[in-house]
């Protein structure tokens, strides 16, 4: 099982949460940009670019945040923070 955490953090509250599960048989990144999709959609947010920091946030840590940077349009919140909770 595949599971991704996403928040929306505005002055250190929680604004939403949701966890994208994914048991298909796909790669890692897949699974990762799959989940980004769906927790985007179910934000109503369009989808945020990976920027280098981010990337390698990731990578080192399973876990990256989204700020301003990283959207096109303006954003009501701080952050989106993505993160894996779980991944066999």
């Amino acid at each position: 099982m595949f599971r991704i955490w996403g928040k929306l953090v505005k002055d250190n509250r929680l604004l939403q949460d949701a966890v994208i599960i994914n048991e298909n048989a796909e790669t890692r990144t897949a699974k990762v940009l799959s989940a980004l999709d769906a927790l985007c959609l179910q934000f109503d947010l369009g989808i945020p670019i990976w920027l280098d920091v981010n990337i390698r946030d990731f990578q080192k840590h399973a876990k990256t945040r989204f700020t301003q940077d990283s959207f096109m349009e303006p954003i009501g919140f701080d952050f989106l923070e993505f993160e894996v909770i779980e991944e066999d």
